[in-house]
């Protein structure tokens, strides 16, 4: 799975994991397709997203539904 997409930064949104060190959070784009939004939706909502950044976001919370630890890197 690819997550180099999600950054964690003390400095953006305290320190919530984000995407691309933007002020996006993964769990806003999970709450959103979880109201069945689909990617499209979000990405035509969002045109700083990318379709990318949406399979980064699902890739890092199946990693965390695991409890595998993640070594990531500060944005």
């Amino acid at each position: 799975m690819k997550v180099d997409r999600i950054t964690l930064d003390p400095a953006v949104m305290s320190g919530k994991p984000c995407i691309r060190g933007m002020r996006v959070t993964v769990a806003n784009v999970l709450r959103q397709l979880a109201n069945q939004r689909t990617p499209a939706q979000i990405l035509e909502d969002c045109p700083y997203l990318e379709a990318e950044d949406i399979e980064a976001c699902l890739g890092y919370a199946a990693l965390r539904v695991n409890h595998k630890e993640l070594a990531m890197t500060a944005a």
